[in-house]
């Protein structure tokens, strides 16, 4: 049995789904269910004794020492954590809690958890901690992308809070041995993403006829990973890892933003045209936000010369899965837009004058 933190999640969610249909091994799967997490994303797993789900907060020390002496998992799948860079702007108090705090108690519990197992137990536990390519800043347009040893310089509260958990994980095998292995990983997208990021947002947005806002000109790139290969990826780690490294996950894709947005576009197009013209016309450039990263890529080299990990999908076939995906679960989309999440995308671009692409 294995513990996976934040598995009702975007990603966590997407692990979850993906471990129980590629294995045999029953999961105990923890979330607080904050505004994006979501039951519904587990609902194929609804009377599946494989899935034990638990409504709980990684900072609540008792229950993570209950859960373990209950179910002895081999393996600790860390994901749950905040991960918005806007929301951390506007409220960055909530990612040192989760983040670094949430991240210290697990270490903590998982310390004395796997002190008290036999030696061969001891041997076999991992603690999986899941990690960003934000940790390592912003590359400048030609620069070689992030290999595992490139420096940390974190621009965003979020940024700066996961660096801070990466820090404590690995200093928690340095110091205390416990079997910490770590990925880093680029921006995911694909099926579950809560429609505040950039894809899903545009999707949503576009559907409904709304602005598609980009930030300043556009021309920010991310290395896009689907959210599949990114579980694969995972699982990959925690079966053949070894102890104390860190693996980089990325899909070799990397894209402007202002790209991505006409790529979804052209997709929808294509899938569900819109009498009024092309979505492309909703695109409108609006202030940049704080410290916003000009560039991030990640070298995915490593985990595939030591594990034989490669991404399965390109950028154009997991686009087009997950334009695919949003179009036949408007009933998904329609719910995880509640009244807060409305409140919170007015908060966010209130400020913002919108322009024309």
């Amino acid at each position: 049995m294995i513990l996976v933190t934040g598995g009702a999640g975007f990603i966590g969610s997407n692990f979850v789904l993906d471990w129980i249909a590629s294995t045999d091994e029953p999961v105990v799967n923890l979330d607080v269910l904050s505004y994006s997490g979501n039951l519904r994303n587990l609902a194929s797993l609804d009377g599946n004794t494989r899935h034990v789900f638990v409504r709980g907060d990684i900072c609540d020390r008792p229950l993570i020492d209950q859960l373990l002496a209950e179910h002895r998992p081999r393996a600790i799948v860390h994901l749950a954590a905040e991960s918005h860079v806007d929301r951390s702007i506007h409220g960055p108090g909530a990612f040192l809690r989760s983040n670094v705090e949430g991240t210290f108690v697990l270490l903590e519990a998982a310390r004395a958890h796997w002190s008290g197992l036999a030696a061969a137990e001891r041997e076999a536990f991992r603690f999986l901690h899941v990690s960003t390519d934000e940790v390592f800043g912003s590359l400048e347009p030609e620069a070689p992308a992030f290999t595992e040893t490139h420096c940390y310089d974190p621009s965003s509260p979020y940024a700066a809070s996961k660096a801070a958990s990466d820090h404590l994980a690995r200093a928690w095998h340095r110091t205390y041995d416990l079997p910490v292995v770590t990925t880093n990983c680029s921006n995911n997208y694909g099926p579950y993403q809560f429609p505040e990021k950039l894809i899903p947002l545009t999707i949503v947005n576009a559907l409904a006829g709304k602005a598609l806002p980009v930030y300043g000109d556009g021309l920010q790139v991310r290395d896009w990973l689907y959210v599949g290969d990114h579980c694969s990826a995972i699982r990959t780690v925690l079966e053949r890892g070894r102890v104390g490294e860190v693996y980089n996950i990325g899909g070799w894709n990397e894209s402007a933003n202002i790209d991505t947005v006409r790529c979804v576009c052209n997709l929808l197009d294509e899938l569900r045209p819109d009498p009024a013209g092309s979505y492309d016309r909703l695109i409108r450039f609006v202030a940049d936000r704080p410290g916003h990263d000009r560039r991030y890529a990640i070298d995915a080299r490593k985990i595939g010369r030591e594990l034989g990990w490669q991404p399965a999908e390109t950028f154009e076939t997991g686009i087009r899965k997950t334009v695919e995906w949003y179009l036949t679960h408007v009933d998904w989309v329609r719910e995880v837009q509640s009244g807060s999440y409305r409140d919170w995308v007015a908060q966010n671009y209130a400020t913002r004058t919108a322009g024309p692409a």
